[in-house]
């Protein structure tokens, strides 16, 4: 039976630095989700919508609303 041959440096640290390169790139991506999601919502507080959503207003719906608020 042959023996195993152990692992060599180099090649556990090149490892190690392609698992580094991927949990930056994951985290790259996850603050680029989190910056576009707050983006969106940061338009909708605002009161305009993103693209895509049109707004329909019915018609008296606006005045019913405005007069709650007044009084």
């Amino acid at each position: 039976m042959g023996s195993k041959r152990q692992q060599t440096f180099a090649k556990m640290e090149r490892e190690r630095r392609v698992k580094e390169k991927r949990a930056l790139k994951q985290e790259k991506k996850q603050n680029a989700a989190a910056e576009r999601l707050a983006g969106e919502t940061e338009l909708v507080l605002d009161g305009d919508l993103p693209e895509g959503h049109d707004e329909q207003v019915v018609e008296g719906q606006g005045q019913e609303q405005e007069q709650q608020l007044g009084s």
